[in-house]
């Protein structure tokens, strides 16, 4: 694993070890975080921890045209069960998504450092959101990083309050984005509920073609 300074390029992608894990340190300026994700690399860590930099193999993403959309989410959004809203506000989700608990996880690994330079990514059109309301409260939403020139979104987190809010919001951004062009929303690493909705894992190699 390699130890990145600040002036220090990435390593190629083929360095990473067995779970993904490219290398360390370095820093989160903007440039440094859309280099990363325009190479297929995300930063992942805790309070605890350096800046841990990652490329998975396999690397799941979900192909718009893969989207599930059960039975029971067509009735919520057939009945305008929520009300979904782009880029309003970007850091009240942030922050919600770095508060929400998660089975097996410890903390958080959106630590102060990594609010700030999300937020700074926001500022300059790369981070984007999405906020889900019932009436007035905020009651889902999610974010990532959206590569426009390679028509790839790149998915961070997510968080809800009420059920299905998050659900709800994700299949709003996925149809939004299909019909922007999107080929891709990287969804990073396997979890069910992503695959639930259409998700699945492909080779990195395979992943990477769509980056170039």
């Amino acid at each position: 694993m390699i130890f990145l300074r600040p002036e220090d390029d990435f390593p190629p992608i083929e360095m990473t070890n067995e779970v993904g894990l490219l290398a360390f340190g370095g820093d989160l300026t903007p440039q440094r975080l859309i280099d990363a994700y325009s190479r297929g690399i995300f930063p992942w860590y805790d309070s605890t921890q350096p800046v841990l930099w990652w490329s998975p193999d396999p690397r799941m993403v979900l192909f718009p045209e893969n989207l599930k959309v059960s039975r029971s989410m067509q009735q919520l959004l057939k009945k305008e069960t929520f009300r979904v809203t782009y880029n309003i506000d970007f850091k009240t989700v942030i922050k919600n998504c770095a508060e929400a608990r998660r089975e097996g996880q410890q903390g958080t690994w959106i630590t102060g450092e990594m609010l700030k330079a999300y937020l700074e990514l926001h500022r300059l059109g790369y981070a984007h959101s999405v906020e889900v309301w019932d009436g007035e409260e905020l009651v889902g939403g999610l974010y990532g990083i959206y590569l426009q020139e390679k028509r790839v979104f790149c998915g961070e987190s997510m968080f809800t309050r009420k059920s299905n809010a998050s659900k709800y919001g994700f299949i709003h951004l996925v149809r939004k984005l299909a019909a922007e062009g999107v080929q891709m929303i990287d969804c990073q690493i396997y979890t069910d509920h992503l695959a639930s909705l259409g998700a699945g894992e492909i080779p990195r190699e395979v992943f990477l073609e769509y980056l170039k």
